[in-house]
């Protein structure tokens, strides 16, 4: 582990309050301070918003358990690692069960017109088949490093890679996806 690992590890307060012995404390700051990218990352990767939620629930309380066994580990990569592994499961299940996955689309504010919103369906659809193309490495880099905003150093550690590899995984799979959305016309 890098020395400034360790140093942001020492300091982080989810691990100094389980370090303490307070670990209702340190879940509940774990919650706070890395629940909605953990979330939207499993959101990415499930695509449905309450297995998404499920799975953060469960990853939160998987960590609870875990916190005792941190040894200077930055707790976001160490987080993102638990989610990451509970939704390949839960994908790998879904897929023996259906092997498709279900398109969900955020829910607009206000009104948006119906051709509008058949052409936001019809892009999301695209991407996510485009998603589906990539090799699932990739696709996890791609969406630690852009949706959940893990630096490469951190995409490297919840991959159990290297930074450098890291990189060239969300490196590949934006090319590809590029090529995949081009030839699609989803993009223009």
């Amino acid at each position: 582990m890098a020395a400034e690992t360790v140093a942001e590890a020492s300091t982080d307060p989810v691990l100094v309050l389980a370090r303490e012995g307070r670990p209702r404390d340190a879940l509940a700051l774990c919650a706070r301070e890395h629940g909605g990218a953990v979330g939207r990352f499993c959101m990415a990767l499930l695509g449905d918003q309450a297995e998404a939620e499920e799975v953060l629930q469960e990853a939160l309380l998987a960590a609870y358990d875990g916190f005792g066994e941190l040894r200077g580990e930055a707790v976001r990569p160490w987080l993102f690692g638990i989610a990451r592994r509970m939704c390949a499961r839960r994908l790998a299940k879904r897929t023996r069960r259906s092997g498709k996955l279900r398109l969900v689309h955020d829910a607009a504010e206000e009104p948006v017109p119906a051709d509008e919103l058949l052409e936001r369906r019809q892009r999301a659809e695209k991407v996510r088949d485009a998603l589906e193309e990539l090799k699932p490495s990739d696709r996890e880099a791609l969406l630690l490093r852009y949706e959940a905003g893990l630096s490469y150093r951190e995409v490297g550690e919840v991959m159990a890679t290297g930074e450098a590899t890291a990189r060239k995984r969300a490196s590949r799979a934006l090319a590809r996806l590029r090529d995949v959305l081009l030839s699609s016309g989803a993009l223009r």
